[in-house]
């Protein structure tokens, strides 16, 4: 088992990694920090390093630990019919493998569907969820010819050279087209990195997904976090899940996009740090 022991003085990056084999997968992660565990779960064409601000601004009050998922990164990619409950369940033995204790858990996008799915599989895990441009699951959160159209063109773009895929999903998408020069550029960097096979099983396994009836049962502090200007998960979902989760806290941040964690950094940590440091 990985030490639980780190420098508060470790860096965050893209080159200091560690891993764990979690049911035959490399397991690659970053973690910085001390204080009350904080994971992190990010997206589609993301891995650890796209919470590089957050690993850097949230460390001084929490032992933030930010995963590459199967199929990210660093990590090895899962079998091709991993689906969401899969995903879970990997995450959950990865927490118990690091000695995380009922961790506050932080999902971005596909990772908020799966803060979702490990709700659903472990009630009892979590100590508070914030989800950001969260989706219940493509099926769970948009309209059945929205998913149908997006695992059309999904899937096949994935095929194409990486430069194209950035192109396509970058700006207009992921940023909004008023997002600084060097976040695109940066985000561009992580994305050219994706694995065609580990990104088609994350988009078929958020594409099924439908968490609906979890939402109503969620009995942990919950936080929602979107930006106005988010196209991919815009902000009619974040009212949805507002509505059905009881006594969670809707945050829209204005002019900000998909990855709010990269486009509004700061505005983003304060939020999540106020949000978590008033229930410890």
């Amino acid at each position: 088992m990985p030490s639980s022991k780190r420098s508060p003085l470790q860096a965050p990056g893209g080159n200091d990694r560690q891993a764990v084999n979690i049911d035959g997968l490399h397991i690659a992660y970053q973690r910085i920090g001390e204080g009350p565990p904080l994971l992190l779960l990010h997206g589609f064409f993301g891995d650890s390093r796209v919470w590089s601000k957050q690993l850097a601004g949230l460390s001084s009050e929490f032992d933030v630990i930010a995963w590459d998922a199967p199929g990210c990164g660093q990590s090895s990619d899962p079998p091709e019919t991993f689906r969401m409950p899969d995903y879970a369940r990997c995450l959950s033995l990865f927490i118990k493998a690091l000695g995380l204790v009922r961790p506050h858990v932080l999902g971005l996008s596909f990772g908020s569907t799966l803060s979702l799915e490990l709700y659903r599989q472990n009630p009892g895990l979590c100590r508070t969820m914030v989800l950001a441009a969260a989706y219940a699951g493509w099926s769970g959160s948009l309209p059945a010819d929205v998913v149908e159209q997006r695992l059309r063109k999904t899937i096949p773009d994935l095929d194409l050279p990486a430069a194209e895929v950035v192109t396509i999903y970058n700006v207009p998408g992921l940023l909004t087209e008023s997002a600084p020069r060097a976040t695109v550029d940066e985000n561009a960097a992580i994305m050219s990195e994706f694995h065609p096979s580990g990104m088609k099983s994350m988009t078929r396994a958020l594409a099924e997904a439908d968490l609906r009836e979890v939402l109503p049962r969620i009995d942990v502090p919950t936080l929602l976090l979107y930006g106005d200007k988010d196209v991919r998960s815009p902000l009619t979902v974040g009212e949805e899940l507002h509505a059905r989760i009881p006594g969670s806290r809707l945050v829209v941040m204005p002019g900000v996009g998909h990855l709010s964690n990269f486009e509004a950094a700061d505005r983003f940590n304060a939020e999540v740090s106020g949000f978590l440091r008033s229930r410890q």
